[in-house]
């Protein structure tokens, strides 16, 4: 069955999460609520294999997504984080690292399609096969931009000629799969039209307040980033071991 995959990818995490622990808490909220923002605008394109930390894997059948639509979607997910992450440097009135550096975070895209097999773990649905490895390994490649949508070719001579911003070639040598031809978007030249927003302090110190409140469990370690989203599915709880 030909499937479209699809990994956003959040750029400057590493760099973002590798700061001193009361900034941490702040990191893993922010993040968490970025991506849940990235995640939200998806739907009902695009459907959430996994999260993998900074990035979610999404897939959808080709049946129900015409490839002809996937920049529509692309473009969505991403004025959906940048106006969330403006939002968030508005109302913040914290001076931590994790808080000062979130206008730092990018979002980045690659999409490959193939074909995969498909297997059900609980309430997940698991995506397998070579094409599921290949855009993973798509994820490190030399496209000289920061935020972008890269495909590979079968994707890209599936989407429409006309998508506003320039398609670039590329050619990349993926590891263990070879040499790879693919097309790029440079997705920092679209402009993304954030409503005003005037900083309010009320506002900000209740946000402060309600934010320190939210971080606190990960502070204590008694929870993660992502954890909680209301439209992924919560993990069952672990059976009693027979005595």
């Amino acid at each position: 069955m030909a499937t479209v995959l699809l990994i956003a990818d959040i750029g400057g995490y590493t760099r973002y999460m590798a700061v001193n622990r009361v900034a941490l808490t702040h990191a893993h909220y922010v993040v968490g609520r970025l991506l849940e923002t990235v995640i939200d605008a998806a739907r009902p394109w695009l459907k959430l294999s996994k999260l993998e930390g900074d990035a979610a894997l999404f897939w959808a059948d080709e049946r129900e997504l015409d490839p002809q639509r996937l920049p529509e979607c692309v473009t969505g997910m991403r004025e959906a984080f940048v106006r969330r992450r403006a939002i968030v440097d508005t109302d913040c009135i914290c001076n931590c690292d994790a808080c000062v550096d979130t206008r730092g975070l990018t979002l980045k895209f690659v999409a490959h399609l193939g074909e995969v097999a498909f297997q059900r773990v609980k309430r997940f649905t698991e995506l397998a096969g070579i094409d599921v490895i290949l855009v993973h390994r798509m994820l490190k490649n030399e496209v000289p931009a920061r935020e972008y949508l890269l495909m590979t070719e079968p994707l890209a001579r599936a989407l429409p000629a006309t998508l506003g911003l320039d398609m670039h070639a590329i050619e990349q040598d993926f590891e263990g799969l070879g040499r790879t031809p693919c097309r790029w978007i440079d997705l920092s030249r679209m402009s993304v039209s954030v409503p005003a927003r005037t900083r309010s302090l009320p506002r900000s110190v209740a946000k402060a307040m309600l934010g320190s409140i939210r971080t606190l469990p990960y502070g204590l370690g008694i929870r993660r980033a992502c954890a909680g989203f209301k439209n992924l599915p919560e993990p069952e709880p672990p059976r009693a071991k027979a005595r």
